[in-house]
Parts: C-alpha cells; sequence; structure tokens
C-alpha cells in the first residue's frame, strides 16, 4: 500500500514538475518576449562595442601624445601640447525664421536681411490651416 502511494506521489510531482518547466519554457518563446530578449542583447553588444571604442580612442589619444612628445624633441620643438578639444567659434549665420533664400544671400553680402515690413522675419499672406 505504502509503495503504490510513494510511486503514484513521486509521479504526481514529476507531471507537475514537467508541466511547469513546459509552459515556462513555452512563455519563453512567444515572439513578444524573443523581441525582448533580441534587444536586450543588441545593446548589451552595443554597450560592449562603445566600451572598447571609448578605450581603442583613449588609447590612440595617449600614443598619439607620446608621439607628439618624440617628435617635439627629435626637432627641438619645447611647446607644450593641448590636448583639448578645440572651441567650437563658428559664428551663428542668422536667425531660424529666416528662408534659405535669404540667408545664404545675407551671408554672402555680410549683411542681416530684412523684409518688406521691415521686420527680420518673414511675413506670409496665406494661412496654412486653410490649405486643406
Amino acid at each position: 500500500m505504502f509503495r503504490r502511494t510513494f510511486w503514484f506521489t513521486t509521479g504526481l510531482a514529476a507531471g507537475v514538475w514537467a508541466t511547469t518547466k513546459v509552459n515556462r519554457k513555452l512563455k519563453q518563446l512567444t515572439p513578444e518576449n524573443l523581441a525582448v530578449i533580441a534587444a536586450n542583447k543588441a545593446l548589451e553588444a552595443g554597450h560592449r562595442f562603445k566600451d572598447r571604442a571609448v578605450c581603442f580612442a583613449l588609447d590612440v589619444r595617449d600614443h598619439m601624445a607620446q608621439r607628439e612628445a618624440e617628435l617635439g624633441e627629435a626637432l627641438g620643438i619645447a611647446a607644450p601640447v593641448d590636448h583639448g578639444l578645440p572651441s567650437s567659434k563658428r559664428p551663428v549665420a542668422l536667425e531660424p525664421g529666416v528662408p534659405p533664400s535669404r540667408r545664404y544671400a545675407a551671408i554672402e553680402n555680410h549683411t542681416s536681411p530684412t523684409y518688406v515690413d521691415g521686420s527680420p522675419y518673414p511675413t506670409y499672406s496665406y494661412n496654412r490651416n486653410e490649405d486643406h
């Protein structure tokens, strides 16, 4: 009697375990879950690539500075090497409201564009909402 109860309970536990295992695997293989897994793997690969690229760039910068120092020493140039980024001193062409045709004409003439009414911004005689 106890032997039958033991094997019945063992079979029942194995069946529950196998059913749970199969249901978990089926949930992992749904298209939505596979898309999430693929996106996570792509993000991880992107982060690894970015980290390696940053390390490579830093190594290149270090070796470049070392080589510049060697060349400066060989040529007798004792100027300090500045490894900062160049400053962005590009002037802004004009305001964003100026159309490109007026913007380029103003850049060539070195003047500020003005419109018929004297304002620096264009005015349109039509209403964009009524075009449709």
